[in-house]
C-alpha cells in the first residue's frame, strides 16, 4: 500500500509556545457526515481545544467545526465533545503520564490522511514564563541572522 498524503486542516501554533512536546500520537476522530463535509471545505478550528481522559475514553473538547451550509437538520452543534479513537495501550500510557504533575494532553494538529479525519496528539509539559522567554529570544536571533546573511548576498 503506497503512504497516502497528509492533507493539513488546521493545526495549533499556540501549543509550540506554551508546551514542551514530548511525544505524538496519532488518534481517529467520531465525526458526523455533515462535520466530515465542512472540515473537507476546511472550517475548522483547534486554537482553544483541550483533551481529557474519561472512563478510558479520550474526548477532545473545543474543538470548533463550523455548521455545513447544506446540511439543515443533519448539522450538529460546532463545539460538541469528540471522542478520539486510540488503542487501549495508548491511552493508558497517556493516563499514566497526566498522573504526573505538569503533564498534559494536548491537539498539535487535525489533518486528513487518505479520506479519514485524524488528529495528531501530544503528550505535553507546561513552560515556564522564562522558558517561553528563552524560545522568543531564539527566535529573535535566528531572524536576525538570516536578515544579516540575506543583506550579505545581495
Amino acid at each position: 500500500m503506497a503512504k497516502q498524503a497528509k492533507k493539513l486542516i488546521a493545526n495549533n501554533k499556540k501549543v509550540y509556545h506554551d508546551y514542551f512536546l514530548e511525544e505524538t500520537f496519532e488518534a481517529g476522530i467520531a465525526l458526523a457526515g455533515t462535520e466530515v463535509k465542512s472540515m473537507r471545505m476546511g472550517k475548522c478550528s483547534i486554537k482553544e481545544s483541550f483533551i481529557h481522559i474519561e472512563n478510558g475514553e479520550v474526548i477532545l473538547y473545543g474543538m470548533h467545526i463550523s455548521p455545513y451550509e447544506k446540511g439543515n437538520i443533519f448539522n450538529k452543534d460546532p463545539l460538541r465533545p469528540k471522542k478520539l479513537l486510540m488503542h487501549k495501550r495508548e491511552i493508558q500510557k497517556l493516563v499514566g503520564k497526566i498522573a504526573q504533575k505538569g503533564y498534559t494532553i494536548v491537539p498539535v494538529e487535525v489533518y486528513f490522511k487518505g479520506s479519514l479525519v485524524k488528529v495528531e496528539v501530544a503528550l505535553a509539559k507546561g513552560k515556564k514564563l522564562y522558558d517561553k522567554r528563552q524560545d522568543i529570544a531564539k527566535k529573535d536571533q535566528r531572524r536576525e541572522a538570516e536578515r544579516d546573511f540575506k543583506i550579505r548576498n545581495l
